[in-house]
């Protein structure tokens, strides 16, 4: 018996007992379209996550504070303010850092913003006219922080997208005064849109002058008494000066801290952060392929069962083509092309309903995060074909049984 023969009586088989290999192949349908949805769900989070980094700007180097140490136990990176203002000027001069593009210092600190009977709790950072163009951020309306505001520590504020439509709506808030901590501030711009929403979104953030939230709402100083920094936003002229810069850097901080043990910050790279997300989200794609990996091994269960039911019931039918001079081979072949086509059958319109979910579920907002799915053509190629070898491992048994029929008792069995 040839392979053209073999599928030709396993489709004969499957269509004949219509309701049954629906319900065989239903076990596969589930498991290939919860691997499809929940890989794409998985992968979508993955792209999501890298396009924010991407979207804080290009060949950035992030400087922070140091840890605290107490009794030979260290505590978490920043917890000790160690970077100033002074700091960041001196990272910027190109005779003493010539990989360095541009810096920009920022301060950190949360409070309740306020405009007539709307409010919101939210991020208030204090920054720079570079950090406009550092971290790619520019406005949809009004201005950004110029120099003059830094120098006259004016009261100004420009609003991430989410901040404005929630305080004002449709309405414009460029030129309306809000308060902020207490204080009252002029809006002189809004950021255009990063997108992304929930907690730590880009467009849920107000931007001040870096002097003026030093002077009006949030004043941290080093052991030393200065005002302190919260981070410093390095960008480098190219990728390829990456490592050069962050030597200079450390250089140059060494010498202005007089540091002669360890470092009292650290250095870190746009990439390591990416790097170290895509490896931590990649855990969490194959761990959701896993389950719904369970599926499909419940679904060749089903496939199993259903066939060894088959052998059973054609056992005569078995034994009356053994008689006539059909090979063992040939009895094996024709069940496991049988199960293979039900767990193909399976797959495909597993692959269609699972292609499906992912297009109904992307877009829809879970907790205050849009979930995001994104299909590749190896994700629906890879569940499609377990699933066949499944069908194909799972149809073994039955089918290696079948060969093993003594044809005599075959022809007796009733």
């Amino acid at each position: 018996m040839n392979l053209v023969e073999a599928m030709r009586m396993a489709l004969r088989s499957i269509v004949a007992n219509k309701m049954r290999a629906s319900l065989t192949m239903l076990g596969i349908i589930i498991g290939v379209s919860a691997v499809i949805a929940l890989v794409s769900i998985g992968r979508g989070s993955q792209e999501a996550a890298a396009s924010r980094i991407a979207a804080l700007g290009s060949n950035l180097l992030f400087v922070n504070p140091g840890a605290t140490s107490d009794a030979g136990v260290r505590g978490a990176q920043g917890t000790v303010a160690t970077l100033t203002l002074d700091d960041a000027e001196a990272l910027a001069d190109p005779s003493l850092a010539p990989a360095v593009a541009a810096v920009a210092p920022q301060a950190q600190t949360s409070a309740q913003v306020v405009f007539g009977g709307q409010n919101t709790n939210t991020q208030i950072q204090g920054v720079t006219p570079e950090y406009q163009f550092v971290r790619s951020y520019p406005v949809a309306a009004g201005a950004f922080i110029s120099p003059v505001d830094m120098q006259n520590k004016s009261a100004v504020a420009v609003l991430g997208s989410r901040v404005a439509s929630t305080l004002f709506g449709q309405m414009s808030p460029v030129g309306q005064a809000v308060k902020i901590g207490g204080s009252q501030f002029t809006v002189i711009g809004v950021l255009q849109s990063k997108g992304g929403t929930g907690f730590g979104s880009a467009d849920d953030v107000v931007l001040v002058p870096i002097t003026t939230m030093q002077y009006r709402l949030s004043a941290g100083r080093t052991a030393a008494g200065e005002l302190s920094v919260r981070v410093i936003n390095v960008q480098v002229v190219s990728a390829k000066e990456m490592d050069a810069a962050a030597q200079q850097i450390a250089s140059i901080l060494r010498e202005r801290h007089r540091i002669v043990g360890a470092d009292d910050f650290t250095i870190s790279s746009q990439q390591e952060i990416l790097q170290t997300l895509q490896d931590t989200t990649q855990v969490w794609v194959v761990f959701l392929g896993i389950i719904a990996s369970i599926s499909l091994l419940v679904g060749g269960i089903g496939i199993m069962n259903i066939m060894l039911v088959s052998v059973t019931e054609r056992t005569r039918e078995i034994g009356i083509r053994k008689a006539v001079g059909a090979k063992r081979r040939d009895i094996l072949l024709q069940f496991l092309v049988e199960s293979a086509l039900l767990s193909l059958g399976g797959g495909v319109i597993g692959l269609l309903a699972g292609l499906g979910v992912s297009h109904l579920v992307s877009g829809l907002s879970l907790g205050g995060l849009a979930i995001q799915t994104v299909m590749s053509a190896d994700i629906a190629l890879l569940a499609v074909s377990v699933a066949v070898g499944i069908g194909i491992v799972f149809g073994l048994y039955p089918a290696y049984r079948a060969a093993r029929l003594n044809p005599i008792e075959a022809l007796r069995y009733e």
